[in-house]
């Protein structure tokens, strides 16, 4: 009787272990898979962040390239002003040393020039010294000479030179033109032009029409004179007339006409030498 009454109870207390045990190992599997589910919710948090993170990263990686692409094309455009710069100032260093060689040659030959001038200057002033101290006080006073803008002017009064209201040369006259035809043949490269002139007051002579006539006449008498009489190379000289229309003085005075009738000798340096100077400026000797 008591084996029939327990038996029943036996299995009463095994099921109910048996139940006990299934509820806590559930509870423990429920336990794990709620852990899981939140790992699971952080790692997709984690993956969401990741991916916005790479987002950001990739989008500053693009503005990055951007920005670098836009410097490398900056950059080219940088070399290229620079190389258009350097040609262009090589050029211009070209221009600047062809101005320069030009600055240099025209120094040069103002140099020159000046040499030249000052070296006549001072030919002039020994020609004029020579002059004057080759005529005697009385002959100092009929001649007047005067170095003018590098020519040298001898003034030579009418009253020694000639018969009043005539061309022909005074007897008078022959030791002052010996003395500037020495002068004259001495400084052989220089020209020489004989200028007349007059005052204003009307020529009266039948074979003399006016003051031009006049004055063309005396001077062609003092060109013959130099030239037949002084052995002056005709070649060098020139006979001009002026008449009454270059005065040095005012024509309503005696002494202001006397001033007047005059003739001019004019020593300059032959003018071919000065063109020959001009065709051959840029050719001064070097180290000059």
């Amino acid at each position: 009787m008591k084996i029939k009454f327990l038996l029943p109870i036996i299995l009463l207390v095994a099921v109910v272990a048996q139940s006990c045990v299934s509820n806590k190992k559930y509870a423990e599997l429920q336990a794990n898979y709620n852990k899981s589910l939140d790992t699971n919710s952080k790692l997709k948090q984690s993956w969401q962040v990741t991916q916005q993170e790479l987002s950001g990263s990739r989008a500053r990686v693009t503005s990055l390239e951007e920005q670098i692409a836009t410097a490398k094309s900056n950059a080219a455009g940088l070399q290229d002003a620079l190389n258009k710069c350097l040609a262009g100032n090589n050029q211009g260093n070209v221009n600047i040393a062809k101005l320069a060689d030009q600055i240099t040659a025209s120094d040069k030959y103002i140099r020159h020039l000046v040499e030249l001038k000052n070296k006549s200057d001072s030919l002039n002033m020994i020609l004029t010294n020579n002059l004057t101290r080759s005529l005697s006080p009385a002959e100092a006073q009929d001649v007047d000479v005067k170095v003018l803008k590098g020519v040298v002017y001898v003034s030579l009064a009418d009253n020694m030179l000639y018969k009043s209201g005539s061309y022909e040369i005074s007897p008078t006259a022959g030791s002052v033109l010996a003395k500037v035809a020495k002068i004259i043949n001495d400084y052989s490269t220089y020209d020489v032009l004989i200028e007349g002139n007059t005052d204003n007051v009307p020529i009266k002579q039948t074979n003399i029409r006016n003051n031009w006539d006049l004055s063309a006449l005396r001077a062609s008498s003092v060109v013959q004179a130099l030239q037949t009489t002084y052995s002056v190379d005709p070649k060098r000289l020139t006979a001009g007339g002026r008449g009454e229309f270059n005065p040095i003085a005012d024509n309503s005075s005696p002494s202001g006409k006397s001033q007047n009738r005059r003739t001019q000798i004019i020593i300059t340096p032959k003018l071919d030498q000065f063109m020959g100077l001009i065709g051959k400026g840029n050719e001064v000797p070097k180290g000059q």
